[in-house]
């Protein structure tokens, strides 16, 4: 890592009036990580979960993300903090829970950027034995994205949003490529159809399973919130933002799993998956659009891991940030870069801690995509769904006692809303993490008590810092300025 820009800092603010609406959208949506989530996630959730209805349930699950953003955004006009769900939860719930949130964020976030390295080591080893290349250990591609994605990470907030934005267009193009193509080549034995979204397709039995994995795919989207104090015109950009990367992110996944079901099939899309579950969408681009094309695709995967990476490594940052910032942890963590005004400190200890976990699972001879993401994405789906129900909950507790000019549909009726459906996709993945996760393991079926016990953890730390540092507690969550 430079040495430099770790020198160079400063105890002062992150860089303000820096990111638009467009920016913000593309952080979330590099976070979702389109191209990712397709290849790695609908496959599993055609072959397990109900099979040609998966399209319709995208949309679905994209309401219920709706009915969350109501609630979220309504309280993003009076909380702007780097810390996210933790300002959020103080303010609506107090600091206790608060801190709790603040340790399980940290928790799942750095799982799910773990998940994010094991499956980069995974897809880039692959590619290059492919090519003809030599057979690396996986780890080795991981530090290589970690010191990428940490230089990245000190460059100015602006310099980020340009490369995920360019990252997230290439990787939505070639999918939207294959749709269209899909649709263009359509005939009488491969009709264009939209039985996919009606009632009778994802009301089956499998719907359960389909949520689990569907869910999954929304992780991110809710950073919009982390980039408050860095955003123009906050109390409308952050709203914009959130309300556009659910929807693109839902249409956009419903429309690349209604046509690519289109494409083998809406009776055998789920033994196609079942069959061919790592080349489901690759296959039809090589087949469609040429063999180049899915060298391309193949390149863009990377590409995609990479931007999914860096949009987490700003995410955890600014969670670190706000933490040192506040005094709750180390406070030079609440230092940032003396031009760029990056966490620059914040970012060293997210980069060394996530390389430090892969460290781990190497010398543990862990397999990077069966365990290291299989098992670290299903920590991460678990905690976001734990912190989002935390949230809702804090949105209908925030205005309780004051609506502040804010109508009963967004203060209460859709948080409420949104916390029920939040806790049935919760209870759903907690009674099948051996079909999310693909393990068995005791490690894995204890992941919803760990996460509690780290939560039991921040209501102590919470205690603590009550005790001894009065002013400091005095002073969690709140926004800066």
């Amino acid at each position: 890592m430079p040495s430099d820009a770790i020198a160079s800092v400063s105890a002062g603010e992150l860089r303000r009036n820096a990111l638009g609406v467009p920016q913000i959208v593309f952080f979330v949506i590099a976070a979702a990580a389109p191209l990712t989530a397709v290849v790695g996630v609908t496959p599993a959730a055609f072959m397990l979960g109900n099979g040609p209805g998966v399209p319709g349930t995208f949309l679905l699950v994209g309401v219920l993300y709706l009915l969350f953003s109501a609630g979220f955004t309504a309280m993003s006009g009076f909380v702007g903090n780097a810390g996210g769900f933790y300002s959020y939860i103080v303010a609506g719930l107090g600091p206790a829970l608060g801190v709790a949130g603040a340790l399980i964020a940290l928790a799942t976030y750095t799982a799910v950027d773990v998940a994010v390295y094991g499956l980069f080591g995974f897809f880039v080893n692959d590619i290059v034995k492919s090519a003809g290349g030599p057979e690396v250990a996986w780890w080795v591609y991981t530090v290589g994205l970690g010191i990428a994605v940490y230089v990245c990470g000190v460059r100015s907030i602006e310099f980020s949003g340009r490369l995920l934005g360019c990252c997230m267009i290439a990787e939505i193009t070639i999918l939207l490529l294959l749709g269209i193509a899909v649709l263009v080549t359509a005939d009488a034995a491969r009709p264009i159809a939209l039985a996919a979204f009606g009632v009778q397709a994802i009301a089956t039995p499998g719907l359960g399973l389909a949520l689990v994995f569907v869910v999954s795919a929304f992780i991110g989207f809710e950073a919009t919130a982390i980039f408050g104090e860095e955003a123009r015109e906050p109390k409308r950009t952050i709203p914009r933002a959130t309300y556009i990367a659910v929807t693109v992110i839902a249409v956009f996944y419903a429309f690349t799993t209604w046509t690519i079901s289109l494409y083998y099939g809406p009776d055998h899309i789920h033994d196609q998956a079942a069959t061919h579950t790592a080349t489901l969408y690759l296959d039809a681009v090589k087949t469609l659009l040429g063999r180049p094309a899915g060298v391309v695709m193949n390149l863009l995967l990377i590409a995609s891991l990479f931007a999914c990476a860096l949009s987490f490594h700003n995410t955890i940052n600014r969670y670190l940030f706000a933490a040192g910032r506040e005094g709750l942890m180390w406070r030079r963590l609440g230092e940032t870069h003396r031009y760029h005004q990056s966490p620059v400190l914040a970012g060293a200890v997210q980069t060394g801690s996530v390389l430090g976990l892969v460290a781990i699972f190497a010398l543990a001879g862990s397999d990077p995509y069966t365990v290291v993401f299989a098992w670290a994405g299903t920590l991460g789906a678990l905690g976001i769904l734990m912190l989002q129900i935390l949230v809702s909950l804090a949105v209908v507790a925030f205005f309780w006692r004051d609506c502040r000019g804010i109508g009963a549909w967004r203060r209460l009726v859709a948080p409420l809303l949104a916390a029920l459906g939040l806790a049935v996709s919760l209870g759903l993945m907690s009674l099948h993490l051996d079909l999310v996760s693909g393990s068995n393991s005791r490690i894995v079926q204890s992941f919803p008590e760990l996460l509690l016990l780290v939560g039991a953890g921040g209501i102590g730390l919470a205690a603590w810092v009550r005790k001894r540092k009065p002013r400091v507690y005095a002073a969690l969550g709140r926004s800066p300025g």
